[in-house]
C-alpha cells in the first residue's frame, strides 16, 4: 500500500505537462499577436492607440503563458524531480515558493490588463472603477503574501512556525 501511495505523486506529471503545453501554445499565440500588431502598424492599417492595445493584449497572453510555465515547473519540481536544472529565481522548494511566484506573475498580469483598459478607456468612470478593483486585488494579494511570509518566519525562541522554512532556508 505504501508503494502505491508513494508512486501516486507521479500523477502530477499530467497537470505539469499540460501546463507546459498550454504555456507553449500561449507563447505562440502571444508572439503571433505581437507580429500582427507590428505588421498592421508598419502598413499604417491601424492607429497607434489601437496598436498599443494590441501589444498590451499580446503581453497579457505572454504573461499568462508565464503563469502556466511557473505552475508546470513548480508542480514537477515539487512532486516528481527536485533536481531539475532551473535558474535560482525559478526554483521552487515548497508550496509557499510556488504561491509567492504565482502572486508576482498575477500582479503583473493585473497591471497589464489595467494598462490596456487605461489606454483604451472609453468610459473614464469605468476605467476608474476597474482601477480601484485591480488595486484592491493587488493589495489583497500583497497582504496575503506578507501574512504567509510573516507566519512562516521563526519566532523569538528560534522555532519555525512553518515546515517550509527548513527547505527555503537551504536555498
Amino acid at each position: 500500500m505504501r508503494k502505491i501511495i508513494e508512486a501516486s505523486r507521479y500523477v502530477v506529471v499530467l497537470p505539469a505537462v499540460g501546463a507546459l503545453v498550454g504555456a507553449l501554445v500561449l507563447i505562440v499565440i502571444g508572439l503571433w499577436e505581437i507580429g500582427e500588431a507590428i505588421y498592421k502598424l508598419a502598413r499604417l492599417d491601424v492607429e497607434l492607440k489601437a496598436s498599443i492595445v494590441s501589444v498590451l493584449t499580446a503581453v497579457d497572453t505572454l504573461l499568462l503563458a508565464t503563469v502556466l510555465l511557473v505552475i508546470g515547473y513548480g508542480l514537477y519540481e515539487l512532486f516528481v524531480d527536485d533536481a531539475v536544472e532551473l535558474p535560482a529565481w525559478l526554483q521552487i522548494h515548497s508550496l509557499d515558493d510556488l504561491k509567492g511566484k504565482l502572486i508576482g506573475v498575477v500582479v503583473a498580469v493585473i497591471a497589464v490588463v489595467f494598462l490596456g483598459e487605461l489606454v483604451e478607456g472609453k468610459d473614464p468612470e469605468g476605467v476608474m472603477l476597474f482601477g480601484v478593483g485591480a488595486g484592491a486585488l493587488v493589495l489583497a494579494l500583497a497582504a496575503f503574501s506578507y501574512a504567509t511570509r510573516a507566519a512562516g518566519k521563526p519566532g523569538k525562541d528560534g522555532a519555525s512556525d512553518s515546515a517550509s522554512d527548513s527547505t527555503s532556508a537551504s536555498k
